[in-house]
């Protein structure tokens, strides 16, 4: 997924489209004592003390007092030494002695044992959770969910199980490395829109890790989870609790002790104001199964069938009948129907249930399972599947579908799978079904009309009814918004074109044609109408909110845009005539100083039309150095209410500098970047800092839309526990998501050309920092995390006459081990063999002379990012006499979750650039110069090609291009 602005602070919940409002929020999940990270480097010849002072240069340093909590055992602390305040604007002026680079060049890089970066990024890391907030069906109460901070590494240390794609806590049977909350307060929302004192919820056990927290329909009550910490370290099973909304008071679902959650897929629904449906462990339930000492045979796998199978690189899949069995165990829940008065009764036969889905009337319960044959191949999401319709009281209605296992879907984007898929309510409706079936097999490449169709259909069809079919697409069916018998609107898109349409249909009207109401490119993001607002039904569905104005028959949606411009985004919201076309602007974001947008309707409790003249709405407002509130807006007058009035989180970092800025390519792309610079910084008298660039590439089919600018400059600057802004503390230069576009118009593929055009995007980048005067030419370091990690390499590897050194997280560098695709490539090794070899900077590990810090999760459960890949690359660059070095942290994933792994990462990442971008020691020793890199460079001959598009490398059958954005947050 692409993120361009990431809270790692805080979460707005509730108010969602879905009409099950549940809220599954996770961070991570304890034996002995972890082991240390893993580390490995090839070093060079530490430089004399009278070069180091010779190379040092005097910084400034914004000093904040370090956390006086009690350290982890084991952690060591690196700390700056002060030097005189000589600054102007009171910051504490820092200069590196000798000892301190001592210590970081010697014994300290070799130790083992987990490190701590310096107190000023410290601190940052480690500031309280803002609470994440819910609002209630009615709107008249928030919750706020207490977090706590970044756990232990002992929480992932934990026994896991991995099965079929899953990893599972046995000891609690839900998934491993869940977070919690660690409690609840219930505010009252005044009509002035400020909120009343904070009601806790009480009655809790000690130390309750509490999840799943959902209100019922009628903002009465709320359930959640609960699990505790036993004595041996663990956590116990989980139970299923209540809490009174107006009381706060809290009590256990069920009576019996005996019943504990599953939670491995699904967890619990609301079916009604007074009734939950459970996934519970099954009472019968045994043992787990043992492994055998000595296997009963061979691991057998066969295709003697010639079966064209194509996967990409899944991890964490099942391996033998054992595991099989093992999954099972696991995954296994038997359904429980549990009133609030405390009656309970068994709702079907246990089974793998995956998803409950009450109908909006609540008549019935959409049950979806999956069943053997399991796969050995694929991950759980493609086992064969079965769809069932039960009545809300436990009767077997029909089967809708059993799909076989689907271990064929191709790999080119936009493939599906076979047979029904996407079975849902419809949401203006009581009890009516609808789905969309391919046309196409699935496949892609596959040329046909219609390529989807969409039906629907009663829940219990009458004298044999068959499915009405809806509406016919030529594209990959993206989803549909209801409105009601009138109005609907139904997505359809296609990836490799990046087309994207939005129908107009009448459901209830077979005598009125659908009609396309926008034809566009997914890319261009300055033509991006916006998408329509929901309002909440007295169902607890959400259906397209329409609008009525004073003495005006006309009827009104609501568009909800983020208004990309040249300038920046600047959020709208239009009231748009859905007949005509034509829209007013009835709000919009502020341009000058702050970035607003428009989260929700508030005022949507009632069915029908919404009257403008009453309407309520609620917004965010951030700056770029004033954290995100939130307030309710109404209307005639427009007049805001603040509702929340969260603390800033780093105040040591309030006054930083940000700027968007835009620059170009040499082809004349369009380039746009947010360049960050430390509190109080002045380059006319500080002259040029340290310069840290962090980026991810991109895929785009047309220049233009490569060029577009997306994101605000005022939006504030979120900073996460391993975000490059923490450098800001140490006075780097951060120059954050500079745009990097592998652009393939028409028929070429954009990764045949992707080194030519990654080095001339960073080239590009690189000159902008320089020219600016804010960066030293010769102390620019470059990093990225997945997919930028993998950029990394390669611009070290193409140009490494522009950077310093570079940071790496959790890449992948050989290509040849995702052989059938990667990121958005969809073509195979065998289809495009030289883009496959020439984008891996693994085959030119021997190019790569500057240095490099290489950094990786034990446990990477990322599809195509496997631990072996950075590895591997550390021994190909070791075995060139590569400046390099390899940090496995343990227990960690594909992205990094325990307080010890984020710390020691963070105080890697601050050595490697104080050692080699700040002292820059590999420069001054490096017998390749910059005009010799750049020759070089050029003589490779053949320039080659990558993705990009998001956070982590994913798998695009897991990941469906989402054309719109269906939810009212």
């Amino acid at each position: 997924m692409r993120l361009h602005k990431v809270y790692h602070r805080f979460s707005l919940l509730s108010l969602s489209s879905s009409s099950r409002p549940h809220h599954h929020l996770s961070l991570f999940l304890s034996p002995p004592s972890p082991p240390p990270p893993i580390l490995s480097a090839l070093r060079t010849p530490t430089p004399t003390t009278a070069f180091r002072r010779s190379a040092r240069r005097r910084c400034h340093l914004v000093v904040a007092a370090s956390s006086t909590g009690k350290m982890t055992a084991g952690l060591v602390a690196i700390e700056a030494v002060p030097g005189e305040d000589t600054s102007s604007n009171g910051a504490v002026s820092i200069t590196p002695n000798d000892a301190a680079v001592a210590e970081y060049e010697e014994d300290s890089a070799l130790a083992g044992g987990y490190q701590l970066p310096p107190p000023e990024i410290r601190s940052i890391v480690d500031s309280p959770p803002i609470p994440a907030i819910s609002f209630s069906p009615r709107r008249d109460k928030i919750l706020y969910l207490k977090r706590r901070a970044l756990p232990p590494l002992a929480d992932l240390a934990r026994p896991e199980e991995k099965l079929a794609g899953i990893r599972i806590d046995g000891k609690c049977n839900t998934r491993s490395r869940m977070s919690y909350y660690t409690g609840i307060g219930i505010h009252q929302l005044m009509d002035d829109g400020t909120i009343g004192p904070e009601k806790e919820v009480h009655g809790l056990p000690d130390g309750a890790k509490i999840n799943f927290v959902s209100w019922s329909n009628d903002a009465q009550h709320l359930s959640f989870s609960i699990r505790v910490d036993e004595e041996d370290g663990s956590s116990s099973k989980l139970r299923v609790w209540i809490a009174d909304v107006e009381s706060g008071e809290a009590r256990p679902l069920f009576q019996s002790s005996d019943i504990y959650l599953n939670a491995v897929f699904d967890n619990f629904v609301w079916v009604d104001d007074s009734t939950l449906l459970v996934c519970t462990i099954p009472l019968s339930r045994g043992d787990p199964p043992k492994k055998p000492f000595v296997p009963s045979g061979p691991k057998i796998q066969a295709n003697e069938q010639k079966n064209v199978i194509q996967a990409r690189t899944f991890q964490d899949l099942l391996k033998d009948k054992y595991d099989e069995d093992l999954f099972d165990y696991y995954a296994t829940s038997q359904l429980v129907l549990a009133s609030l008065d405390g009656t309970t009764k068994r709702f079907g036969p246990p089974s793998v249930y995956t998803s409950l889905d009450p109908s909006p009337d609540h008549r019935y319960i959409l049950v979806r399972s999956i069943h053997r044959p399991y796969s050995f191949t694929v991950p759980c999401g493609r086992f064969p599947k079965k769809v069932d319709l039960w009545t809300a009281d436990g009767q077997f209605v029909r089967e809708l579908c059993d799909l076989p296992l689907a271990e064929d879907i191709p790999i080119a984007h936009s493939s599906v799978r076979k047979g029904m898929r996407s079975i849902n309510w419809r949401a203006d409706k009581p009890s009516t079904l609808y789905w969309a079936e391919t046309q196409d097999g699935g496949d892609a490449k596959v040329e046909v009309s219609p390529r989807d169709i969409i039906y629907t259909q009663a829940a219990e069809p009458i004298d044999g009814e068959q499915p009405t079919i809806l509406h016919k697409l030529d594209l990959r069916y993206g989803g549909i918004s209801w409105c009601n018998n009138s109005l609907a609107l139904v997505y359809e898109s296609w990836y490799k074109t990046r087309r994207t349409r939005t129908w107009v249909i009448s459901p209830g009207s077979e005598d009125v044609s659908p009609r396309i109401l926008f034809d566009r490119s997914s890319e261009d993001v300055y033509s991006d109408p916006g998408s329509p607002m929901l309002r909440r039904t007295i169902n607890g569905t959400y259906v397209i909110a329409t609008i009525k104005k004073e003495n005006d028959d006309t009827t009104y949606i609501l568009l909800n845009g983020s208004g990309a411009t040249p300038q920046g985004n600047v959020p709208f919201l239009d009231l748009f005539d859905i007949n005509t076309g034509s829209k007013e602007r009835i709000w919009e974001s502020d341009k000058e100083k702050y970035y607003e947008t428009v989260v929700a309707l508030i005022s949507d409790q009632n069915d029908g039309y919404l009257n403008l003249n009453e309407m309520k709405i609620l917004t965010s407002k951030e700056s770029k150095t004033e954290n995100t509130q939130y307030f309710i807006q109404s209307w005639p007058d427009k007049k805001a209410w603040q509702v929340t009035n969260f603390p800033h989180p780093y105040p040591q970092l309030a006054s930083l500098q940000k700027e968007m800025i835009r620059y170009q390519r040499m082809d004349g792309v369009q380039l746009t970047a947010t360049l960050y610079l430390p509190p109080g910084y002045d380059p006319s008298k500080d002259g040029p800092l340290p310069c840290l660039i962090w980026s991810y590439p991109g895929e785009f089919k047309s220049k233009d839309a490569a060029g577009q600018v997306r994101g605000s400059p005022n939006e504030f600057a979120g900073i996460g526990p391993t975000s490059p802004l923490l450098w800001l503390a140490r006075r780097f230069a951060i120059l954050s998501g500079p745009t990097i576009p592998i652009i393939g118009e028409g028929n070429e593929e954009a990764n045949d050309r992707y080194v030519e055009q990654l080095v001339s995007s960073a080239q590009a980048a690189v000159d902008e920092v320089i020219r600016r005067g804010v960066a030293h030419p010769d102390k620019i370091a470059i990093g990225g995390h997945s997919y930028g990690a993998f950029m990394t390499a390669n611009l070290l590897a193409h140009a490494p006459h522009l950077f310093s050194c570079g940071i790496a997280r959790s890449g992948a560098y050989n290509r040849t081990l995702t052989p059938f695709g990667f990121q958005n490539e969809d073509r195979t090794l065998w289809e495009a063999t030289s883009t496959y070899v020439e984008m891996s900077p693994f085959i030119a590990a021997n190019k790569i002379k500057k240095p490099i810090l290489l950094i990786h999760g034990e446990e990477d459960s990322n599809s195509g990012t496997l631990t072996m890949q950075s590895e591997r690359f550390f021994n190909a660059l070791k075995g060139h006499g590569a400046l390099c070095r390899l940090v496995i942290l343990p227990y960690e994933s594909h992205g990094y979750a325990a307080r010890e792994s984020i710390m020691h990462t963070l105080w890697e990442t601050d050595r490697w650039l104080h050692k080699y971008c700040v002292q820059n020691v590999a420069g001054a020793n490096d017998t390749l110069n910059k005009d010799d890199s750049k020759e070089d460079n050029s003589s490779d001959g053949k320039a080659v090609s990558a993705t990009g598009g998001g956070g982590a490398e994913v798998d695009n059958q897991w990941h469906d291009l989402k054309t719109k954005q269906k939810s009212s947050l």
